[in-house]
């Protein structure tokens, strides 16, 4: 039953015209700028979906705005064609979905140290792995390009195989490897998502797992990662969407295998004959839309947990 206050509050803003021309006000304001901002998010996705499906004679029809008059799937076929589409499509979703899993596992491994178990210098091993998140990656291309090109764990490749050093170069070797220390695309930030997370559950919980005599490993797989499955969620769609649209460190690690968005970028020199300039600009268009198209599909399946994810992490506190 609502109090005497709420119902004088629903008679003044009823009656009230002042009141109310301030209520709509407000509503029409923040609808504006609902819709403005919507335009700005969706407008190069609508325009490149109006280009992707257009004709070369509708390029100079001033007429032809948003809808195409004279509708094909060419643009579509010579972009897959240029970009080899299926076989970059396949790649890129392994090198994507493989990073994720290792990231995942590893960056929850540190954090979980970072948040619960604490040690001498924790406190500056957090603010260096902070730090890496800013560090131009341009700074250590040479290093990290050598330490793949010639590979020897320690000594221990020559003195197993009498090879100097393995050539990790055009595999997946290096992205794996990378994830897999916690040292890949944008690892820093995962580590202090899933910290910052951990550090929220109440200790009380590892307590009692401890009396029942779990150790560390089986309270962070048993008690912890399962109450941190927005943390999860948040990491997953980051790392994956992140590795996707690389293009430094697949450019800089694969030379031969095939992805999409060094395919996209080798796409400008497959069309360099075409003569038409505005024609090859709408076709690249419709390459970076079938870049961004599984993406799109995947966001609109997991939307509602991305964005559950992401208030319950904290992100934006």
């Amino acid at each position: 039953m609502k109090s005497p206050a709420a119902y004088a509050d629903i008679i003044r803003y009823r009656f009230n015209p002042l009141e109310k021309s301030k209520l709509w006000l407000w509503k029409l304001i923040r609808t504006v700028m609902i819709v403005g901002f919507c335009f700005i998010i969706l407008f190069p996705l609508f325009l490149r979906l109006s280009v992707a499906f257009r004709s070369k004679a509708d390029i100079y029809d001033p007429t032809v705005l948003w809808i195409p008059r004279h509708f094909t799937l060419d643009n579509v076929k010579i972009a897959m064609q240029a970009t080899d589409y299926f076989t970059a499509l396949l790649n890129t979703f392994l090198i994507s979905a493989g990073t994720t899993i290792i990231q995942l596992a590893s960056c929850a491994l540190a954090a979980y140290a970072f948040a619960r178990l604490k040690f001498k210098g924790s406190g500056l091993l957090f603010g260096i792995v902070i730090f890496t998140i800013v560090v131009p990656p341009q700074t250590i291309m040479i290093p990290l390009y050598l330490t793949y090109r010639y590979f020897d764990l320690f000594g221990l490749v020559k003195l197993f195989t009498g090879k100097s050093s393995f050539n990790l170069i055009d595999t997946f070797w290096p992205f794996l490897i990378s994830s897999a220390t916690a040292m890949g695309l944008k690892n820093g930030l995962y580590i202090y998502i899933f910290r910052q997370f951990f550090r929220g559950i109440p200790k009380e919980i590892e307590e009692a797992a401890l009396v029942d005599g779990a150790g560390v490993l089986k309270t962070f797989y048993r008690i912890m990662l399962p109450n941190a499955v927005p943390a999860i969620v948040t990491v997953l769609l980051f790392s994956f969407v992140w590795q996707w649209n690389d293009s430094y460190y697949v450019s800089l690690f694969l030379s031969k295998v095939k992805v999409l968005s060094t395919q996209l970028m080798d796409m400008g020199s497959a069309l360099g004959k075409e003569p038409d300039l505005v024609y090859q600009s709408m076709l690249l268009n419709t390459g970076v839309l079938l870049l961004t198209a599984p993406l799109i599909i995947l966001y609109l399946f997991v939307q509602r947990y991305f964005v559950e994810s992401v208030e319950r992490t904290g992100i934006v506190g």
